[in-house]
């Protein structure tokens, strides 16, 4: 995608394209926008099904056969997490022993088009799972923004229909988007946000963000409202615009094995610990950075590989698979991921 495009008048129409992936532009390095702890309104729209939102993203982007109908590109990895004490104080999780813990992961650009340019402003994201002790697992997927594109799955709904390409332009349609943003404010958070960050140069300069807000459950049985961010010790590093339109097709996963040869891609788990009025259910919102926070974590990544024929090619990284001491809030879109991605995974299993 041309830089000249991001300077058109149909930057309104990249943004809503952006966000019907799953998020805005590449952005953050390492700070959370702008807070709110009020409630976003949002449309009201009738409810749907996980079948209707992935004919919803099959009909934006194609159908690819075999393939995930969203974060289709991807590159596999290998590593081990390491949780802290102070973690384990907040949730009794078998991640937090202090044990090192066996990790497959799939860094990803957002998306259903396998053909995206690498510095095209799609999300970055890291999907994680975590291989316990006696067969256990514990899925944790991320992004690299701190809020979602919408409040609702009707929403993002409307936002991936919205952003179909006109067979006439290969574009979408600049009046349908500029509709859908205004009858959609719950859109308007991370198309503010976008307006300030371009993509991250590579997967291990990238940090990586729960959006959700999720439980961690203590020894006792007592529930603390927490979201988390993965932060690279590498450090974070956004493209420029000259490196945007100067940069190769595709280099991430190119990068990242070379990175992984070198040594190990280290991240720090920080986790955030809510605070009466606090959005819970809401990921269009994000929390203030004054909120207590902690490391929980070490994440290190010491392999990456093409993803063909690869540990993480066939995972469906569900996100309400967890272990004992995390649990999900009511959420409507976290609670929605689950069953619309075991729909994409059984079409991609079955070579759909």
């Amino acid at each position: 995608m041309k830089s000249s495009f991001f300077r058109s008048g149909t930057r309104l129409a990249f943004l809503s394209l952006a966000a019907a992936t799953v998020s805005t532009a590449s952005m953050l390095a390492g700070a959370a926008p702008a807070t709110t702890t009020t409630t976003t309104t949002t449309t009201a729209a009738p409810t749907i099904t996980p079948q209707q939102m992935i004919e919803s993203f099959e009909g934006t982007f194609g159908v690819h056969p075999g393939q995930r109908r969203n974060h289709i590109k991807g590159t596999c990895a290998a590593g081990e997490f390491v949780g802290t004490a102070d973690a384990a104080a907040l949730s009794r999780s078998p991640l937090f022993t202090g044990k090192p813990i066996p990790i497959v992961a799939r860094f990803s650009l957002g998306g259903g088009n396998p053909d995206v340019p690498d510095a095209a402003p799609a999300p970055r994201g890291m999907a994680l799972e975590f291989r316990l002790a006696g067969g256990g697992l514990q899925h944790i997927t991320m992004i690299n923004v701190p809020i979602f594109a919408a409040g609702s799955p009707a929403s993002f709904r409307d936002a991936i229909d919205a952003s179909k390409p006109d067979p006439k332009t290969g574009m979408p349609d600049p009046e349908k988007l500029k509709a859908y943003v205004a009858s959609h404010p719950d859109a308007k958070p991370l198309i503010d946000l976008s307006s300030h960050h371009t993509p991250t140069a590579n997967y291990y300069q990238t940090p990586y963000f729960s959006i959700h807000t999720f439980k961690f459950v203590d020894a006792k049985g007592v529930e603390h409202p927490v979201k988390w961010r993965f932060i690279p010790r590498d450090g974070v590093k956004e493209l420029s615009a000259a490196e945007m339109k100067a940069a190769p097709h595709d280099f991430l996963e190119k990068n990242l094995i070379e990175r992984t040869q070198k040594g190990p891609a280290v991240w720090d788990m920080i986790v955030y610990v809510g605070e009466p009025g606090d959005s819970l259910d809401n990921p269009t919102l994000a929390w203030p950075e004054t909120r207590k926070h902690f490391t929980a974590g070490t994440l290190t990544i010491s392999q990456a590989t093409p993803q063909k024929g690869a540990a993480c090619e066939k995972i469906n990284f569900d996100p309400l698979i967890m272990a004992d001491g995390i649990a999900p809030t009511n959420d409507p879109i976290l609670l929605f991921r689950s069953p619309a991605y075991a729909v994409s995974f059984a079409k991609r299993l079955s070579g759909q």
